[in-house]
């Protein structure tokens, strides 16, 4: 064990005395603040320290977006974590020495707990024991708005307490004394397990029916020739900011973690007419829980039937290239990983040296092209658009004929679903020069052979 506590707490300054105002009636001070939620992090290093210092960097991250304030750190470096208290028991002594002295509210591990790891480190600590997957199940249930991200998140946090209840002795019995009390009853952790069982049913059949709306949608945009262009990427990216600088979508942006959680889709008039729909998705995060990507899968199959990947990345953050291999790790997990990528490096303006920015290397092995932005100055966002609209172009055929009047709502799927370059009209039709995609050059051509 350290001889001092504050070997291991590499996490900040102390706080600032809070702001206090004197009584009128009794002339004593008295805290206006409500105190921040302490919370000390652990983690178990396995590998490399450094990942796990950046793991525990972004956990900071998560519970200052939660509402804490870390004060604190315990590291452990084991070949593998300890299957009944997650760190050693002589690391636990130091945990509980560290909650003591630093006065802790919370205590958080890096990883997922255990059923019994979670209840031997909750007898053995004088606070309460969360891990990551809760953290981040707490940020998801503050971010959600819509009906559907309510369900998710609410399916997501009862699969993940389902596997997690467990018995605490008599006290979670029915048993009582007197008449009609005798026999074995049921015990508490059985009911708990049959309630929160038919309430995860409810909740499937309700997101089940999103997933047809969804499908329905997805299926009258490819009828209709749309196409539609994912925006993914990180969380705190910047993918918010660039969907409403494009098309002012009034979403929700903040310099925090999952600062949107709900998917947003909005039309993009591109410079030559044509339209793109731009979906927001959720963002990614290292160690992003299991029961979030199968709850959230109906939202996050936005990016999989997307025809295009537009992939957000923080230039200015220096963990951008684990940040990138985490994307990709998700989008190959959703099946979205054979998509075409184009990949923004946004926030370039956060560079430090903005007049030699250029000269920073910034590239994607698995893009099909790369822009340099800033979706808060605007910077890139015009040579993206002239991106957008080639994208658009390529693989279409150009399409001149004369359309005669008997078939003149051809024209109309033209204007809507091509690309109309000119048209006049003949004695014997219309006179059409377009731009159309492959199926629809097909099915005009037919329609007008007959």
């Amino acid at each position: 064990m350290t001889d001092n506590i504050y070997d291991y707490i590499p996490w900040g300054l102390e706080p600032e005395e809070p702001p206090v105002s004197e009584s009128p009636r009794t002339g004593r001070m008295i805290d206006n603040t409500t105190r921040p939620e302490r919370v000390l992090m652990v983690a178990v290093a396995q590998g490399e320290m450094d990942e796990t210092e950046r793991s525990l960097s972004e956990l900071a991250e998560l519970i200052r977006t939660a509402g804490g304030e870390t004060v604190g750190s315990v590291v452990q470096a084991r070949e593998k974590i300890h299957p009944g208290t997650y760190v050693g028991t002589g690391k636990l002594e130091e945990v509980a020495d560290a909650v003591t002295a630093l006065d802790v509210d919370t205590v958080i591990c890096d990883d997922e707990l255990s059923p019994a790891q979670y209840n031997n480190l909750s007898d053995a600590l004088a606070a309460k024991v969360m891990d990551r997957t809760m953290l981040i199940l707490d940020i998801f249930a503050a971010r959600a708005r819509t009906a559907e991200g309510k369900i998710q998140v609410e399916l997501a946090q009862l699969r993940y307490r389902s596997a997690r209840l467990i018995g605490l002795g008599k006290s979670l019995s029915r048993l009582g004394g007197g008449i009609g009390t005798r026999g074995p009853g049921e015990k508490k952790l059985e009911m708990d397990r049959r309630l929160i069982g038919k309430r995860i049913s409810v909740l499937k059949k309700d997101l089940e029916e999103v997933r047809r709306h969804r499908d329905l949608i997805r299926g009258r945009r490819r009828e209709g020739g749309v196409r539609v262009a994912a925006i993914v990427g990180y969380t705190n990216a910047g993918k918010s900011t660039l969907l409403n600088r494009l098309t002012d979508a009034g979403v929700l942006e903040e310099d925090a973690l999952f600062a949107t959680l709900d998917p947003t889709t909005r039309s993009l008039t591109l410079p030559g007419g044509n339209e793109i729909l731009l979906t927001d998705t959720v963002g990614f995060i290292h160690k992003l829980p299991h029961h979030l990507i199968e709850a959230f899968r109906s939202t996050l199959e936005e990016a999989a039937s997307a025809d295009l990947i537009l992939h957000v990345v923080d230039a200015s953050n220096p963990e951008m290239a684990h940040q990138m291999a985490v994307v990709y790790d998700t989008l190959d997990e959703l099946g979205a990983g054979g998509k075409t990528v184009y990949t923004l490096f946004n926030k370039t303006d956060r560079l430090e040296d903005t007049d030699k920015s250029d000269d920073i290397h910034l590239t994607d092995r698995r893009a099909e092209k790369c822009w340099r932005i800033s979706a808060r100055t605007g910077r890139g966002l015009d040579e993206l658009m002239k991106g957008l609209e080639d994208y658009l172009l390529s693989g279409q055929i150009l399409f001149e004929g004369l359309i005669p009047y008997a078939k003149g709502g051809l024209t109309a799927r033209i204007r809507s679903e091509g690309t109309l370059m000119a048209e006049s009209y003949e004695a014997e039709g219309i006179f059409v020069k377009a731009m159309l995609p492959a199926p629809l050059y097909g099915q005009i051509t037919a329609e007008l052979e007959r």
